[in-house]
């Protein structure tokens, strides 16, 4: 495992603490829901091989098993307390403690991969190496799904949780995502943004990238 900085313990800890907060205001991804589809819509397989990069309470893959029952999922979060709600909320699925930016240790190949909203919690070089060691794990055709709050790079910086926790979170725009992307050979299928309420007082977008391996 990668050694962690003082910004990525410093999320963990809040996350492992909060884990149960997090889950009782996030398990509903209704708000998402359209994305999803889409992002299933392009994987043909019924027994499709996913990865759910930085899980949480098991809240999207609990979606995508309710929309696609054979779909074979492995779930990872570096919070302990997030991989044991996983766990009891998806007894189908496989979940294990892993850093997002140790996922080329992996030794399986997937379908699909899907990382919702674990970016904001990776700098802009951790996000390229994650797109490329993503496109490393996936089967030819495989497809990713990626989420993040949009913004300009300077708005990055340490925001209070509403347990009143400090966690650095990073904003990323979707001209450098997209040209990561493409300079791992993904094909861009789909870019959606979803308006999102800001505790932090100015507006933003959800920012959703749907790509393919070429």
């Amino acid at each position: 495992m990668n050694q962690l900085n003082s910004r990525s313990l410093t999320a963990v800890e809040v996350f492992n603490k909060q884990a149960k907060v997090y889950q009782d205001k996030y398990m509903d991804v209704s708000m998402y829901h359209d994305t999803f589809d889409l992002f299933c819509s392009y994987i043909p397989k019924d027994d499709a091989a996913l990865l759910d990069i930085a899980c949480g309470p098991g809240n999207v893959t609990a979606y995508l098993l309710q929309k696609r029952p054979g779909f074979r999922i492995l779930g990872i979060d570096l919070a302990p307390n997030m991989i044991e709600l996983a766990r009891k909320n998806n007894p189908g699925a496989t979940f294990e403690q892993k850093d997002a930016r140790a996922i080329r240790t992996i030794g399986q190949q997937f379908d699909a991969i899907v990382c919702a909203f674990g970016l904001p919690y990776l700098s802009k070089t951790e996000s390229e190496q994650l797109i490329a060691d993503a496109y490393d794990l996936l089967a030819p055709g495989g497809v990713l799904y990626l989420s993040t709050m949009e913004g300009e790079e300077h708005l990055s910086g340490y925001y209070s949780s509403s347990s009143g926790d400090e966690i650095y979170i990073y904003y990323h725009q979707a001209a450098h995502l997209v040209a990561a992307l493409n300079q791992n050979d993904f094909a861009l299928q789909a870019v959606q943004r979803v308006p999102a309420p800001n505790q932090h007082g100015w507006p933003t977008d959800d920012l959703i990238l749907i790509a393919k391996k070429r």
